[in-house]
């Protein structure tokens, strides 16, 4: 089991080539971030608010407490120091609001010829409308998934001025109502139309006199239904120019009580969105995952008991609403991000969100949703890359303290135990091996990173792991002394003995160990995550390498016959020779 243990981690190792553990703050530099809240009054928000943000941002850029992040106020400013160069998705991270609102669609436009539209040129005897792709039609049969997924939003739009451009023919019209040439004329005989031979003798056809008249003015609002819409919000929906990156509204802070004019993520389509009758504040939980049987990347919400009783009413409604209103648009940070049909109410509490997502962006989303929203805007006053605080000269005097004391602890066990003391060696050194891969494999995979904090509680857990061994070979003399002449004999009553000691010891570290990683941050978190890990591996090389090694040494003559360099010579683990008393002692 131990050796699958250490192939297990090395292979994580050359499978992620990933040879060498990541350092923290303090010993590789990293990035320092300063957000300055921004109100609407333009005065200091109040402490209990900024308070809450610094705990939500901790959250998302040390959700686990072991990457060595640091946040801190100063003033009304925020201080992110995040170790690491390059930490681009993590500054995102901090400084996005989350803002979630599920609100229902009431109305949207195109803003943009989806690129899934044909351009090939109209059939001869078609109508001269546009020709959309079969999967430009309009959609109305998006469907959750079997998890009761919101949905997939529609490749188009389907409102009905936008159905009505795309499939109704103009009255009379036909291909041909463009004015003949020559060419038109060759056309139509690849075509099969009969080509009139004396046509060359025949009256051309007299232009019409009558003058163009100037088409009447379109009503903004022709084909949308504007009940139940605020007169202001469908002005600004005519106005939104969301073709424009810079102009679609990210970072909004949408009110949810109102209603409200936004564009998708791409400027694709725009949206008349009613008041949120879901927030980000009804989720429980959210996770990243791949959808089961697809390869697509979603974000899976369980809401709690009130938020699932108001989306189970949201999908209702949108369910018995006609195109568009039977849409429900997931708003981030006022960015409409997907916006799926409901083909039937979604009671439960659970949903997924859809959006094109990849790995990193799906966990970074469901990130956001489970720490929380920011409750202040903020903006970004400096971002500044800054270089290691204590270098490389600090790290090498650490890593020779701590080869110091596993060299002193090594002389020790060779001098006092002599052949048990190979054991102990060996015994650190599977420790070291396991360690080491763990750290490894950890920060490549959970975001763990050494600082001086954390190296330190890896050389103290030296001095733990030892302490062990110690148990255990000094109650095998025991055992051997108390006249157990037989060395198998004495291990096995000896071992009964020495892992309760064992256990009781390593549970009060741990324990130990969880209180501090808990209740402190920063240096003393880390210091708290390194000293329960080693404590855990002293329990796995313990019950799987030392008792078992032992018992196989105990096998040998070397030891069984109590040769003096075994360290369990007969002169020394010879019972004491019993004391009489004399009647003036007595």
């Amino acid at each position: 089991m131990l050796l699958a243990l250490i192939l297990a981690l090395g292979g994580t190792m050359f499978l992620q080539k990933a040879f060498t553990p990541k350092l923290g703050l303090d010993l590789a530099g990293g990035t320092t971030v300063t957000l300055s809240p921004v109100t609407q009054s333009g005065q200091s928000p109040p402490e209990e608010i900024l308070d809450r943000a610094v705990n939500i941002i901790r959250d998302r850029v040390n959700g686990t407490g072991i990457s060595d992040a640091e946040v801190a106020k100063s003033g009304d400013n925020i201080i992110i120091s995040i170790p690491g160069v390059g930490q681009s998705e993590a500054i995102k991270l901090v400084a996005t609001t989350a803002e979630l609102r599920f609100r229902q669609v009431l109305a949207m436009e195109a803003t943009q010829v989806p690129q899934n539209l044909t351009t090939e040129a109209p059939t001869p005897g078609a109508s001269p409308s546009a020709q959309p792709s079969s999967t430009a039609q309009p959609s109305s049969t998006a469907r959750p998934s079997g998890r009761q997924s919101v949905g997939t939003p529609s490749a188009s739009p389907t409102g009905k001025a936008l159905s009505s451009a795309l499939t109704a023919p103009t009255p009379g019209a036909t291909p041909s109502a463009t004015t003949g040439t020559g060419r038109d004329q060759t056309a139509q005989n690849q075509t099969g139309q009969k080509q009139n031979t004396k046509g060359r003798n025949a009256t051309p056809t007299p232009a019409p006199s009558t003058p163009p008249t100037t088409p009447p003015k379109q009503d903004p609002n022709a084909g949308i239904n504007t009940e139940g819409i605020d007169p202001a919000v469908l002005q600004q929906f005519h106005k939104l120019d969301c073709t424009d990156p810079k102009n679609r509204g990210q970072g909004v802070q949408d009110d949810p009580n109102k209603q409200y004019a936004a564009c998708e993520t791409d400027g694709s389509f725009k949206y008349v969105l009613d008041v949120a009758k879901v927030v980000g504040t009804d989720i429980d939980t959210a996770s990243a995952g791949v959808r089961q049987g697809t390869v697509e990347w979603v974000v899976q919400l369980d809401f709690k008991s009130k938020g699932a009783g108001e989306w189970s009413k949201l999908t209702t409604t949108a369910y018995n609403a006609q195109e568009p209103r039977n849409k429900v648009a997931v708003v981030l940070d006022g960015v409409v991000i997907t916006a799926p049909n409901i083909i039937s109410p979604i009671p439960g509490g659970r949903a997924e969100i859809t959006g094109g997502f990849d790995q990193v962006s799906a966990t970074n989303l469901a990130d956001q949703l489970k720490y929380g929203a920011l409750p202040l805007k903020f903006q970004r006053s400096s971002i500044d890359t800054v270089s290691s605080t204590l270098g490389a000269d600090q790290l090498e005097g650490g890593l020779i303290a701590g080869i110091i004391g596993l060299g002193l602890v090594v002389v020790y066990s060779l001098l006092y135990y002599r052949g048990l003391g190979l054991v102990a060696v060996l015994s650190l050194v599977v420790a070291s091996i396991l360690t080491y891969t763990a750290v490894v494999v950890l920060g490549h995979n959970a975001g763990f990173r050494l600082s001086l904090p954390h190296i330190i509680g890896l050389v103290v857990s030296i001095g733990i792991t030892a302490d062990s061994f110690i148990v255990y070979f000094e109650r095998i003399r025991d055992e051997m002394k108390e006249g157990r002449r037989t060395l198998r004999a004495a291990v096995e009553v000896a071992w009964v003995r020495a892992r309760r000691t064992i256990l009781i010891a390593d549970a009060v570290m741990f324990i130990a160990a969880i209180v501090l990683y808990f209740l402190a941050v920063g240096g003393v978190a880390g210091f708290a995550f390194a000293m329960g890990l080693t404590t855990l591996i002293d329990i796995v090389v313990v019950f799987l390498f030392t008792k078992p090694f032992i018992a196989l040494l105990a096998r040998l003559k070397f030891f069984a016959k109590g040769h003096p360099l075994s360290g369990l010579d007969a002169e020394r683990m010879s019972a004491e020779p019993a004391r009489t008393t004399t009647p003036q002692e007595a």
